[in-house]
């Protein structure tokens, strides 16, 4: 990205575009919800409900941040990286959430050498992921919100709110400059090892489940994303399929489309390797062991699935 001439002697963000400009790809803005679907399928490889997309389109047009709710493995955070990156016409920022999740690490902070040079100024200041984007006009996808404290919640609910980041250390307040600006958040509401979202947390943004999808969409989702050379056959597609299906029901580690899509490129990577131009049952069986043996505990759950599924 270049800097603009109205921002030229702009310090800090001349910093944000030396700093994040070189990874930040443009591209024409996509906010046509049928638009942005075909665009999904055929650059991105992903199958996205032109539903799911309208809904996201209309929420960032009323200003609501969205909250893609599901297991892992069902395509959120990709499809929600996406998604962004189509409507702002920029790269989306990332950030992967954790308990000592803060505003210094999101918002940015004083360097600690250069602090004792310059004071703490804008020389010193370095910014950081969520400022770049309110000053590059980019959306956020936060993943995992459930795992930040309820203190780093209620900031970003206030960011969003407002659509403004106060810096109080150098008496600055940064506005968002256009509609690009736009927050998706994932959560996975079953896993045990995260916190709850608050009530006001969950006034103020719209809800989107996901789910494991119907066996033939899983296996369009394969098919569009398989780039092995080797020949998947549609039977041993389908058996597959029956085999996540399995351990979804009886394994503690539910296997999403990204395991089956995954599953199936190392088997196809197993057969090119063994100078074969179809996939074999073994090479699935091998993959198998790499990519849904998950814990240890539960290999035998995988093992009984694949025998009772392919046989032997």
């Amino acid at each position: 990205m270049e800097l603009t001439a109205a921002h030229d002697d702009d310090k800090l963000v001349k910093k944000v575009y030396e700093i994040y400009g070189s990874v930040i790809r443009e591209r024409k803005p996509i906010r046509n919800p049928r638009e942005m679907v075909k665009v999904l399928r055929e650059e991105y490889k992903l199958i996205v409900d032109e539903r799911v997309v309208s809904l996201v389109v209309a929420a960032f047009m009323a200003g609501r941040p969205v909250l893609f709710e599901g297991p892992p493995g069902t395509g959120k955070t990709e499809i929600g990286e996406a998604i962004l990156t189509l409507w702002a016409g920029k790269s989306a920022f990332i950030l992967p959430c954790s308990e000592n999740y803060d505003e210094y690490r999101v918002i940015g902070d004083f360097h600690p050498l250069m602090a004792l040079r310059y004071g703490f100024t804008e020389d010193s200041f370095i910014p950081r992921p969520l400022l770049a984007a309110i000053i590059l006009d980019a959306g956020v996808l936060v993943d995992e919100i459930r795992r930040s404290s309820e203190e780093f919640q209620n900031m970003l609910l206030d960011i969003i709110d407002k659509r403004r980041i106060v810096v109080p250390e150098l008496k600055r307040v940064f506005r968002a400059r256009g509609v690009g600006f736009q927050f998706i958040l994932t959560s996975n509401p079953e896993d045990i090892g995260q916190g709850e979202l608050s009530d006001a947390f969950l006034r103020r943004v719209v809800r989107i489940k996901f789910d494991y999808p119907p066996p033939d969409l899983e296996a369009e989702i394969v098919r569009i994303r398989y780039d092995a050379g080797a020949v998947l056959p549609d039977e041993l597609l389908g058996k597959m399929i029956e085999v996540v299906g399995i351990l979804r029901e009886k394994s503690a580690y539910k296997p999403g489309p990204a395991d089956t899509v995954l599953w199936a490129r190392i088997a196809g990577r197993l057969a090119e390797l063994r100078g074969s131009r179809r996939v074999e049952v073994r090479d699935l069986v091998e993959a198998a062991q790499i990519v849904l043996y998950k814990r240890v505990d539960e290999e035998d759950v995988v093992d009984d699935a694949l025998r009772r599924v392919f046989g032997g």
